[in-house]
């Protein structure tokens, strides 16, 4: 394809706000595909693959270039071309690229190659921390985080059947497959805006991995239950339950954060979902619900190394600071959350993290200090191994 001048400075804007300006960068390709409507399919493509390309590799293509990372406008000028060279483009005479030789830059990127931590570009201590905590796994997890994630629909059964959502994908002529074990998973296999569709519009379905799916379908919930989803936030695991429940019985969605709480409520109405209760957590609130629950989620914040194929620019941004905050505020919620369940009551607690002191290792620590609790079940699941979202999922039952 050509290189077109007002198609690499959208890539270069859209690396500016991720590494400059601290933007999401989901939001921020999402936002900036929008922002020109005379662009063609081929165009959004090219930006928005080019600009994923660089978030993920962004260490490998900065080391070619001598940089430090991208920092600046001119960086990311510089770490686009490393890029492009090494797509095989012949660089423009473009004043930005000037001074630039491929064949050093190629030569760079081999010998960057050769480093794990560069290869696959993570800062020192994230992969000392993969190290650390995975061991000789590391490697493989996190070469398949860097990979591009797959596209995956749950069907909604309150609006539609899996075969109403079949029989629209085939007159729609797109491609997909079924999961063996979630059961209301669709793969897409081509890409595909599916939000502009009339069935997604109507609520027919949401866009949710495999391995997200499987959190709810591991909760059981039950048509005339009492649930709570303790950390719901914009609510995709809410709304999966709501459908497993026929929307028969009561779900109360809690989360600190107001604006994600809205998004929930607006999701909750296209979907078709009447009995989710969006609310506002008050500190105490778990007294409130003491004791309530015939099913409580504990989808808990953590640092999200397993879904680094829809999120790369986490890896620049996490840091161990916040890496053990994270793990601090885990220990806190199973403690305090716990309470909200009552006997003979099912808790599923889960992250989308592959790190086992955000997983196991919680759930060692809750049991050592709460002997009411045992395992049920336990699901590691691994982006190497499945293809899938890394996760971790935990069920517990309450004896007394």
């Amino acid at each position: 394809m050509k290189l077109h001048k007002n198609l690499c400075e959208a890539v270069i804007s859209g690396l500016d706000q991720v590494f400059v300006q601290g933007g999401h960068a989901n939001q921020v390709v999402e936002t900036l595909l929008q922002s020109n409507k005379k662009w063609g399919a081929r165009d959004r493509n090219f930006i928005a693959e080019n600009l994923y390309s660089l978030i993920r590799y962004q260490r490998l293509y900065s080391y070619a270039m001598g940089l430090s990372g991208i920092d600046s406008v001119e960086s990311a000028w510089k770490a686009f071309g490393a890029h492009l060279i090494s797509e095989g483009y012949e660089l423009l005479a473009w004043t930005e690229w000037e001074g630039i030789d491929a064949s050093g830059v190629k030569e760079k990127i081999e010998e960057g190659k050769a480093i794990r931590k560069i290869r696959e570009s993570v800062p020192d201590w994230l992969d000392e921390r993969g190290m650390a905590e995975l061991g000789d796994k590391w490697e493989g997890e996190l070469h398949a985080l860097n990979e591009t994630a797959p596209l995956c629909i749950r069907v909604n059964r309150l609006k539609a059947t899996k075969e109403s959502v079949i029989d629209f994908l085939e007159t729609e002529n797109i491609p997909f497959r079924l999961d063996e074990e979630a059961t209301d998973a669709i793969i897409i296999e081509v890409k595909k805006n599916l939000r502009g569709t009339y069935a997604y519009k109507s609520g027919w379905f949401e866009i949710q991995d495999v391995s997200s799916q499987l959190v709810a379908q591991m909760l059981d919930p039950r048509p005339r239950m009492t649930v709570i989803d303790a950390c719901a936030g914009a609510g995709g695991k809410t709304l999966h339950i709501a459908s497993l429940m026929q929307n028969k019985g009561e779900i109360n969605a809690i989360d600190v954060y107001e604006d994600k709480l809205r998004e929930l409520d607006s999701r909750a109405r296209r979907n078709g979902a009447a009995i989710i209760t969006p609310t506002f957590y008050i500190e105490g609130m778990e007294n409130q619900f003491r004791g309530n629950a015939d099913r409580l989620l504990l989808d808990v914040p953590c640092s999200g190394m397993g879904v680094l194929r829809r999120n790369p620019d986490t890896k620049q941004k996490l840091t161990p600071e916040m890496l053990d905050e994270y793990i601090a505020l885990q220990e806190d919620l199973l403690h305090r959350y716990s309470i909200m369940l009552r006997q003979g009551g099912i808790l599923v607690y889960a992250t989308c993290s592959i790190f086992p002191s955000e997983n196991e290792k919680q759930i060692e620590k809750f049991l050592a200090k709460n002997s009411s609790f045992k395992v049920i079940e336990e699901r590691k699941i691994s982006p190497r191994e499945t293809g899938n979202d890394g996760f971790y999922i935990c069920k517990l039952e309450r004896k007394n």
